[in-house]
């Protein structure tokens, strides 16, 4: 015990980064249990769509979205999210996936979907990347 303090002593700045690293990891671990968004792989995320029917939403920006995007996803990016939540409204009752380029966008996509009532959303987990890394299809060009 005497050795750690010592240590930390002599090496506040490293402790303090890994004290920060140890958070973030902590918070990457809880938070989707917090937040009650769960994150499907793509392999999961196609199960839904075949099965239940699930909408795909992409919420990346219009030069992303043409370049590659998941056939029949619906385009609304987070930045419109909040104006366009009516286009959604008929869509209630199916599972939702939110889907970016890695996953970071889609989850702030699933928490304002949380906040206007959907319950069935889901972040496409690794995103776009994720999906294409699955060797599973993306379609070009506007839908």
């Amino acid at each position: 015990m005497e050795q750690l303090i010592e240590f930390v002593g002599n090496h506040q700045g490293l402790f303090f980064a890994f004290s920060i690293v140890l958070g973030l990891l902590f918070w990457s671990l809880v938070s989707e249990q917090i937040s009650g968004i769960k994150s499907l792989p793509p392999s999961d995320a196609v199960l839904l769509m075949n099965h239940e029917n699930a909408l795909i939403i992409d919420v990346r920006e219009e030069n992303e979205y043409v370049e590659g995007h998941i056939l029949d996803a619906m385009h609304i990016p987070l930045s419109t999210l909040t104006g366009k939540i009516n286009r959604l409204e008929k869509y209630r009752t199916r599972p939702i996936i939110a889907s970016c380029t890695s996953g970071g966008r889609s989850g702030r996509a699933c928490r304002t979907l949380k906040k206007d009532g959907f319950e069935n959303v889901y972040n496409l987990k690794g995103g776009v990347v994720a999906w294409k890394n699955s060797n599973l299809p993306l379609t070009k060009g506007k839908h």
